[in-house]
């Protein structure tokens, strides 16, 4: 049965609780924590650190570490920005470029040792590969010459992956792609089969009798099935399977959060009293603006919409009404405001739950259970799935998912 792994993704050094979030999945028998050189801008292997610090050795001693490198964003690519030279490197994005050259894969190496303060890191992941298909289809390029540039370029990550095992920097190696979830048939679909073949190839120039080849993560969950062909794949050829995204699921072009939320009991009194308190003509704007989210709250389909629909549009219209009242109506407004957008939150995430049900309704027959124990469930089932790497940034959640899953 498939075990609990700790996923980094938004965890910071800079916050306690966090920190004390792995440390008491550590203590609780979390044995695999999965992080990035790029999560947080490398703040989540400082975290790890921070979090291993004051444990005793014997505590950790059997604690996997695994890391992945490939993405250049933040102080990484402020320094290519700045002009620093790494070969190959892929801009998918003003903000997002990637590289899995040798050169850049030993510098991330050298970078995550040191936030993780660890001589050795256990396990050393190419990150998502398949973003130098992705920039060329972008470009109109051919796909299947593409697909041979970019397994040129893993076998040459794998050499020098190989070449960091025997110096002793890395203990084993692999591949995380979202790409291995998609159908065949897709074009961002990333092929698996030829890896190991790569790998021993590898291995064989490198100097090893064997390669090192280990592990492969990907996005699987209760609606993203076609990754358990990729894991079926991988346990036939010997290689661990880590499942990542248990409960962020896309299907049908829509985004669905396989969690379940109350119903805030207070939110209508907050809604009500922002309401009063701007039923005036001075503050009308912000009367419809609340008006009009209390209307809508049903109609986002992921939590993520409304979070990015808050950051994009609605603090930036408070803020510029605010701005134009006198100091005193925002002091008596702001508590009021906050207090109602807190609120609003767990209702828009109460209504996700109601319409992910209704639309899920076939995938959850026979689990009575909340959405995130039905998709644990799932998962925990697949015979070929060895770790479910769950984003637990907080001591209760990581209580409440070992709980579910004892």
């Amino acid at each position: 049965m498939a075990k609990i792994g700790f996923g980094t993704y938004r965890v910071s050094d800079r916050s306690p609780e966090q920190v004390e979030a792995i440390r008491i999945a550590v203590e609780e028998g979390v044995d695999l924590i999965d992080t990035s050189t790029n999560y947080m801008d490398g703040a989540a292997e400082r975290a790890i650190a921070l979090a291993f610090q004051p444990m005793p050795s014997k505590a950790i001693k059997d604690v996997e570490i695994v890391s992945k490198f490939g993405y250049i964003q933040g102080t990484t690519l402020q320094r290519v920005l700045e002009g620093e030279n790494f070969l190959d490197v892929v801009k998918f994005a003003d903000h997002i470029y990637h590289c899995i050259s040798p050169s850049f894969l030993r510098d991330q190496l050298s970078k995550s040792l040191e936030r993780l303060n660890m001589d050795t890191l256990d396990c050393y992941l190419i990150h998502n590969p398949e973003y130098f298909v992705l920039d060329g289809l972008n470009h109109d390029l051919d796909r299947n010459e593409l697909l041979d540039r970019m397994f040129e370029r893993i076998e040459k990550a794998f050499v020098a992956l190989e070449e960091e095992v025997a110096s002793g920097r890395i203990t084993c190696y692999g591949v995380s792609s979202n790409s291995f979830s998609k159908k065949s048939n897709d074009p961002e679909f990333l092929p698996y089969e030829d890896l190991v073949t790569i790998a021993k190839r590898a291995a064989n120039e490198a100097g090893s009798s064997n390669h090192h080849f280990t592990t492969l993560q990907l996005p699987i969950n209760l609606l993203e099935t076609e990754g358990l062909k990729c894991a079926a794949w991988a346990k036939k050829n010997g290689l661990r399977v880590l499942s990542n995204r248990p409960f962020n699921a896309q299907a049908n072009d829509l985004m669905f959060r396989l969690a379940s939320y109350d119903e805030p009991h207070d939110y209508y009194h907050h809604l009500n009293e922002v309401l009063e308190m701007t039923d005036d003509s001075a503050l009308k704007n912000i009367y419809n603006m609340v008006e009009q989210l209390d209307d809508v709250k049903h109609r986002f389909g992921y939590v993520g919409e409304y979070d990015e629909f808050l950051h994009v549009q609605v603090i930036p219209h408070l803020k510029s009404v605010l701005e134009s009242l006198d100091p005193a109506v925002v002091e008596l407004l702001a508590e009021s405001l906050d207090l109602f957008l807190q609120e609003y939150a767990r209702m828009v995430a109460f209504e996700c739950t109601k319409m992910t049900r209704v639309q899920l309704k076939e995938k959850l027959e026979g689990c009575d259970k909340s959405l995130q124990e039905c998709a644990l469930k799932f998962l925990q089932n697949q015979k070929d799935i060895d770790y479910i790497l769950v984003g637990m940034r907080k001591p209760s959640y990581v209580m409440n998912i070992l709980g579910m899953v004892s």
